[in-house]
C-alpha cells in the first residue's frame, strides 16, 4: 500500500472518529462548533462497474436513495460510474486500498484474484436459480464462505453483501443463428469468470471484457458474439446494432446477484445504526431493483423484437453441452480444497431447497400458453 493511500485512509478515519460521527475531541468542542457543521453528513464515495447510461446505474441509485433517506441525511453517497476513479474490473482493489469507500459490482469482476469468486454468482448450476443461491448466501453458509475467501484467503480489507438476484443471463448475441454445438465452436465470444472456462471447454474462443468495450470489439471483429446480462443493458449499449440473433436461456451464468463491497475501516468507523442502514439497504434495494428489472427487461425485449432482432430460445443441444462442460470443469475445480468446500455447500443447499422449489412450482408455461397461445418459443 502506498503512503498516499495510507494517509488518505488515516485522514478519513480520523474525520469519522472526531468529526461527523463524534468522539472525545468533537465532544470537547461541540459547544463552540456551529450547529450546521456539527450535523454535516458523512459522504461515502461509491463507484460502480457500470457505464453511466446503464440500467444498473439506475439500480445503484435506488440503493443510494434508500440509504440517504433511512439515515435522515446523516450519510450521503457520491455515486460514480465505471472509470471515474478506476476501471470496472479494478473496483475490489480500490475499495481494499481505500481509494473509494464502496462499490456496486459483481463477484466475477474480481475473478482474476481467485476463481472461487465466481462461485458467488457465476458458478456451476446445480439446479437452483439466482434466488435460490441468494438464499444460500444469507441462510446456507455462503456469507461465511465469502468472508473466508475475501478476508482470510485473499487478505482483503472489505465487507461484502449480495443484492438483487439476477434473472438467468441470456446466451447472448450472434450474427448468425446457432442451432447446434458445432455452430458455436470456434466463435470468438465475450463472457467473464468461470463462464469463460466453461465455454472454452465447448470450443469457443473467449475474451473477458467490461460491458463498455463489447460493441467496439464486435465492430472491430475482435469478437463474433457476446453476452452481457439482460435486454435493457444490451439495448442501451447498442447490441442490436452489431447482431440480430438474441438467444435467451443459458447455464453459463444463471445464478448471479449484485455485490456491494465496503471498505472495512470505513464501515467499522461508522455508528452502528449507519452500518445497519448500509447492510439492510442492500436487502431493500434487492426488492426495488428486481421490480425495476422485471418492468424494463421485458419492455426492452419487446422493443428489440419489434426493431428487427430475432429472439430465440437456446437449443437444448447447446444447453445439454453446457452441463457436460460444467461436469468436466467441476472436476478440475475440486482439486482446490476451498473450491470443493464451496461447491459441496452449494450442492447440499440446492438438493434440499431447489427440490422444494421445483416440486412446488406450478407449470407457469402451461398457464401462459393457456392465455397467450402460440407465443412461447419452447
Amino acid at each position: 500500500m502506498t503512503d498516499t493511500v495510507e494517509s488518505a485512509r488515516f485522514s478519513r478515519r480520523s474525520f469519522l472518529r472526531t468529526g461527523a460521527v463524534g468522539g472525545t475531541a468533537a465532544a470537547a468542542t461541540a459547544l463552540a462548533a456551529p450547529p450546521v457543521l456539527a450535523q454535516a453528513p458523512i459522504v461515502m464515495k461509491m463507484q460502480t462497474s457500470w457505464p453511466a447510461s446503464d440500467i444498473w446505474m439506475d439500480m445503484a441509485r435506488e440503493y443510494t436513495t434508500r440509504v440517504e433517506e433511512m439515515s435522515g441525511g446523516r450519510l450521503t453517497i457520491d455515486l460514480m460510474p465505471a472509470g471515474s476513479v478506476v476501471g470496472a474490473f479494478q473496483v475490489m482493489d480500490a475499495v481494499h486500498d481505500g481509494l473509494i469507500d464502496a462499490t456496486h459490482t459483481v463477484p466475477v469482476y474480481w475473478y482474476g484474484k481467485s476463481k472461487a469468486a465466481s462461485f458467488f454468482g457465476t458458478g456451476p448450476v446445480f439446479g437452483g436459480s439466482a434466488t435460490t443461491m441468494l438464499a444460500w448466501f444469507y441462510q446456507g453458509g455462503g456469507a461465511e464462505l465469502y468472508r473466508e475467501l475475501t478476508q482470510d484467503i485473499l487478505g482483503l480489507n472489505v465487507y461484502g453483501y449480495m443484492g438483487m438476484p439476477m434473472p438467468a443471463q441470456p446466451f447472448g448475441w450472434f450474427k448468425n443463428e446457432v442451432n447446434t454445438v458445432a455452430d458455436v465452436q470456434g466463435l470468438k465470444y465475450r463472457t467473464v469468470g468461470l463462464a469463460a472456462d466453461l465455454l472454452q471447454g465447448m470450443g469457443m474462443s473467449v475474451a473477458q471484457l467490461p460491458g463498455g468495450e463489447i460493441v467496439p470489439a464486435m465492430e472491430r471483429g475482435v469478437i463474433d458474439a457476446f453476452e452481457f446480462n439482460n435486454p435493457s443493458s444490451d439495448r442501451r449499449f447498442g447490441a442490436q446494432d452489431v447482431a440480430k440473433n438474441y438467444y435467451l436461456s443459458s447455464y453459463h451464468q444463471a445464478s448471479e446477484s449484485f455485490e456491494f463491497i465496503f471498505n472495512r475501516d470505513f464501515m467499522d468507523d461508522l455508528p452502528e445504526d449507519l452500518q445497519a442502514i448500509l447492510r439492510y439497504g442492500v436487502e431493500a434495494s434487492a426488492t426495488s431493483n428486481l421490480a425495476l428489472a422485471m418492468r424494463e427487461y421485458s419492455k426492452d425485449l419487446a422493443e428489440l423484437s419489434a426493431g428487427g432482432v430475432t429472439v430465440h430460445r437456446t437449443p437444448k443441444e447447446i444447453l445439454a453441452a453446457q452441463l457436460d462442460a460444467w461436469d468436466k470443469l467441476i472436476v478440475d475445480l475440486e482439486a482446490d480444497p476451498f473450491n470443493k468446500k464451496v461447491m459441496d455447500s452449494q450442492r447440499a443447499w440446492t438438493e434440499q431447497v431447489a427440490y422444494y422449489e421445483l416440486m412446488n412450482a406450478p407449470d407457469l408455461g402451461l398457464a401462459f400458453e393457456h392465455y397467450y397461445p402460440g407465443k412461447l418459443k419452447l
